[in-house]
């Protein structure tokens, strides 16, 4: 297995279902800051359910169809980044995150997810990068801003949560657009 050092004591690695019983702890604690914004929060409650995530995750990357990383801090799982979706016939894919409070204001993400908009541009030849967060999920879209994409619109009751329709703010980063590897 690989890591890829983030500095500060933290690391980014593949998330995959032999680690269920540290993501569900994760969860546990994440689970109130996290799922209103990441729909699989809520039902990643128990072994099985936290396994199940993680194995359609895996099955995503089996399929080259999307992929999972954890990032530890200090040897804690304390969120991670994700290819929702990843379509390299077509050059696009969906990129996400969530993190736990613990590893809040560090820039974990925002590096997390420049090392693998990076990869997906520059090895897999991805041309469009998308990001979908709500509107009131100012950190998702300040890290979107941070990345240097562009807010192309707002899909008006798309996301369904607890029974209430919520807008999505979509934005995307095209390879002609990004700014320069690091």
């Amino acid at each position: 297995m690989y890591a890829i050092d983030l500095g500060d004591g933290a690391q980014l690695r593949p998330l995959e279902p032999w680690q269920a019983p540290e993501f569900l702890a994760h969860m546990d604690r994440a689970r109130a800051t996290v799922d209103p914004w990441i729909p699989w929060a809520g039902i990643s409650t128990d072994l099985a359910s936290a396994t199940a995530t993680l194995q359609r995750y895996a099955d995503k990357a089996a399929a080259d169809a999307g992929r999972l990383y954890g990032i530890w801090l200090d040897g804690t799982l304390v969120g991670g980044v994700m290819f929702v979706r990843f379509d390299a016939a077509a050059g696009t894919c969906e990129a996400g995150c969530w993190l736990e409070p613990a590893g809040s204001g560090r820039g974990l993400i925002t590096r997390s997810m420049r090392l693998i908009i990076d990869w997906a541009i520059e090895v897999r030849g991805i041309h469009r990068v998308e990001w979908r967060c709500r509107p009131d999920n100012t950190a998702s879209s300040n890290v979107a801003r941070r990345l240097g994409m562009r807010r192309d619109g707002v899909l008006r009751g798309e996301f369904l949560y607890r029974g209430v329709r919520h807008d999505t703010e979509v934005w995307s980063l095209i390879a002609p657009d990004r700014p320069p590897a690091r």
